[in-house]
């Protein structure tokens, strides 16, 4: 378990690891195991839950950020010790997120201390939250659009949170449009779900002041209530769950 650099988490822990079959290209995780000769051999290691009882009471834990959990490689008798884990650990909030949605309802409902994602990177065939999120029963249901590669607009009656980044190392080539990420902005508002930018897009989304003194500022609909970066946590049950 470790602490995390992500900012919507405050710890990661990876109980299954190894190299993911995914083999994303944006995937950093891959990137670490060829540089550092990681073992790549898919495995089961359940203590690293054991460091739980360590942390003070109401932390975010973010669960496989380094493995997509929901693949055919992963046992079930794996997950069902992860959720085992979960249930007997309430005190926390464990954050689980999965490039293959449709293995998800076999684990619904999930307990009321795990929030489920969905990533995506805009648009790959699956803008369609309803049929993904409808039959998956969770206290936060949410979508991860990271990163953001190209934009359809999305329906997120179905979701309570939206997170939004850009690739990161940061390229010409990748580069969302701040167009695309206003609009998603202003759907998520339409439809309740609450909205965390994540840190990569603070070049994008500032704008020099009018008045020619050099100062930066937000963009009105990407700043939160304090002033900064809009990152805001969901609101639970918005969704319908």
């Amino acid at each position: 378990m470790n602490r995390s650099k992500i900012e919507w988490t405050d710890y990661t822990v990876n109980p299954v690891k190894g190299l993911c079959p995914m083999a994303c290209p944006y995937c950093y995780a891959r990137r670490m195991y060829k540089r550092y000769h990681w073992d790549e051999t898919i495995r089961f290691e359940p203590e690293v839950f054991n460091e739980l009882w360590k942390l003070d009471i109401g932390k975010r834990i973010f669960v496989g950020s380094t493995m997509e959990l929901f693949g055919p490689w992963v046992k079930d008798e794996w997950i069902e010790q992860i959720f085992t884990a979960v249930r007997e650990t309430p005190e926390h909030t464990f954050i689980f997120l999965t490039k293959k949605p449709g293995h998800l309802p076999k684990w619904s409902p999930f307990p009321d201390n795990a929030w489920i994602g969905v990533s995506t990177t805009g648009y790959d065939g699956r803008s369609g939250l309803e049929d993904i999120f409808a039959p998956i029963r969770a206290k936060v249901k949410f979508v991860s659009i990271e990163p953001l590669l190209d934009y359809t607009p999305m329906d997120f009656r179905w979701v309570d949170w939206v997170i939004v980044g850009r690739q990161t190392p940061i390229s010409a080539k990748t580069m969302p449009r701040v167009a695309w990420i206003q609009d998603i902005v202003r759907l998520a508002e339409k439809d309740g779900a609450s909205v965390f930018l994540k840190d990569n897009l603070r070049s994008l989304l500032t704008e020099t002041c009018r008045c020619g003194c050099g100062e930066y500022h937000w963009f009105d609909w990407a700043m939160g209530q304090d002033g900064k970066l809009r990152q805001e946590s969901p609101s639970p049950s918005t969704s319908g769950s």
